[in-house]
């Protein structure tokens, strides 16, 4: 098909993959989704002394777990592999080569110390850009300073060196950015990039011009930070002869501190207590050691829900709808809604989600959680009382580990009381209500809410007691705290024989305010 839409999500294995990639890789999915088209997912694994173990397969699990599942990548395959550079590291030099034989790259056998003596040099004459470029280039030990002979002696000796791209001294270099709009950079803010390093693999630079362009990506849509470097490729489909193919440019916001103050980062996160990153996972800090990341998965978020909040950071559908499904989203999705400014991360934004998604499953979805988790703790329980007991906590918790968290007393008797809810409430008067009430549920051949509601409401009026007056007394000797869910549906679930035995060991163990 010549006018299919490809587009790609080229992480590098060097870490965690941070949340503002996760957003990345959806973005692209949904782009490719809403036109027909296909998503693939190459790993950038050219920079070895950044790659890290185990990093490949946490972006894999991590993009699985988000619902965004490449139609190519190197574990699906596809036309137009493979899919990891280093297995295309071949290729990479013959176009650099050519690069060089047509006068648009050079050879560059710069040491590292002439290298840091050149910025020196610049330092002192106190210029503003320490770069590599067409006017610094001529000072230094490189195919266009050195005669043909010079060079070529090298080349057979085998000296190390490096490929830089020769960017042009006085040309203004424009590109049409699907977010931003005309973007427009002067050649002489551009330095002359390393295309080919000395250990044989390429840069980012030409890898991934080369294999978008081989690939036959049409769109590429990637972070902010790449924006930089988009003039410098606009340049290398130009040398290479590919400018009638190029793709289409968007560069995405960034995810900003929730202050807006600067990039999402790890340290914000742990500062703030909350992951940027879509799963747990364990890697290498910059000395070695292993740290580990925490994850939105373990956190006891959905995907769904994880997904539907990252989609919304930066782009928006024109709607007043926040709730989407995959489906919908694809739908919904356009380039032209995404905005151009930074988005600040808000995480109770991303915990209404949760909770929004947990409350439109049913309770026997629901019940699953809960049964997971009183496996846990050794605890058995029938499907269906579990299906009860989610039916009452949905509405006020904000992950699925809650139901066990909020929800212990119906497996465990309290242990501990409310102390401001013992002290204002439990009073003589209460005890008197419970005692009659304890003695009244032991007549009633089955409880359910009503048949509870219908007997605490026989006591009262026999006692002359308004029913608000002796609510939170109740609720504390059967939960020990003095809210929740409709106490009469906790009773009825409870059921009659372990009511009676609460209020009985509330009775006893707690002190009673005197009332007058």
């Amino acid at each position: 098909m010549a006018n299919e839409v490809r587009v790609r999500f080229a992480p590098s294995p060097t870490g965690a993959l941070h949340i503002g990639g996760v957003r990345t890789a959806l973005y692209n999915y949904l782009f490719a989704k809403k036109n027909g088209g296909k998503m693939i997912l190459r790993v950038e694994d050219t920079d070895q002394a950044r790659f890290v173990s185990g990093a490949e397969d946490y972006i894999k699990e991590s993009l699985e777990w988000c619902g965004v599942v490449p139609d190519e990548s190197p574990y699906s395959g596809g036309e137009y592999g493979p899919y990891r550079q280093s297995e295309r590291k071949a290729m990479y030099m013959d176009y650099a080569l050519r690069l060089v034989e047509e006068g648009n790259a050079y050879y560059a056998f710069d040491t590292s110390e002439e290298l840091d003596a050149m910025r020196e040099r610049l330092k002192a004459a106190k210029v503003a850009s320490l770069q590599y470029n067409s006017i610094t280039r001529a000072q230094m030990k490189n195919s266009i300073t050195l005669p043909e002979a010079e060079v070529k002696a090298k080349l057979a000796a085998g000296e190390p060196y490096v490929i830089r791209l020769k960017v042009p001294s006085k040309e203004e270099i424009r590109l049409n950015d699907m977010v931003r709009g005309w973007v427009m950079v002067h050649s002489s803010a551009i330095d002359d990039k390393v295309l080919m390093k000395s250990d044989g693999m390429p840069t980012y630079h030409l890898a991934n011009v080369v294999d978008d362009h081989l690939m036959k990506i049409t769109h590429v849509i990637r972070g902010e930070e790449w924006l930089p470097s988009a003039p410098l490729h606009v340049l290398l489909y130009k040398f290479l002869g590919w400018e009638g193919t190029m793709p289409q440019f968007a560069h995405l916001p960034l995810l900003l501190k929730p202050d807006g103050n600067g990039k999402l980062s790890k340290r914000d996160g742990d500062k703030l207590g909350f992951p940027v990153f879509p799963i747990q996972g364990e890697f290498p800090d910059k000395e070695g050691k292993l740290e580990k990341v925490s994850g939105y998965r373990e956190s006891g978020y959905l995907p769904d829900a994880f997904t539907n909040f990252l989609a919304l950071l930066g782009w928006n559908p024109g709607t007043e709808q926040e709730l989407f499904s995959m489906s919908e989203l694809v739908e919904a999705f356009t380039v032209e809604r995404i905005g151009k400014s930074g988005t600040k991360f808000d995480i109770n934004k991303a915990m209404w989600f949760n909770q929004q998604y947990l409350k439109n499953k049913t309770n026997e979805e629901l019940a699953v959680y809960l049964l997971a988790e009183l496996e846990k703790q050794d605890i058995t329980c029938e499907k269906s009382k579990a299906t009860q007991i989610v039916g009452l906590l949905k509405e006020r918790i904000n992950f699925p580990s809650d139901f066990w968290t909020q929800g212990q007393y119906f497996f465990n008797a309290p242990e501990k009381y409310d102390e401001k809810i013992t002290r204002k409430k439990w009073t003589t008067e209460a005890v008197l209500i419970l005692s009659e009430y304890a003695k009244e549920l032991e007549n009633i051949a089955e409880l359910t809410s009503e048949t509870a509601k219908s007997t605490l409401i026989t006591v009262l009026d026999r006692n002359g007691i308004p029913i608000g007056k002796i609510m939170q007394s109740i609720r504390l000797a059967i939960s020990g705290t003095g809210m929740g869910p409709e106490l009469m549906d906790i009773i009825a679930i409870l059921g009659k024989e372990e009511v009676i035995k609460r209020i009985g060991i509330a009775i006893e163990k707690l002190p009673v305010k005197v009332v007058d």
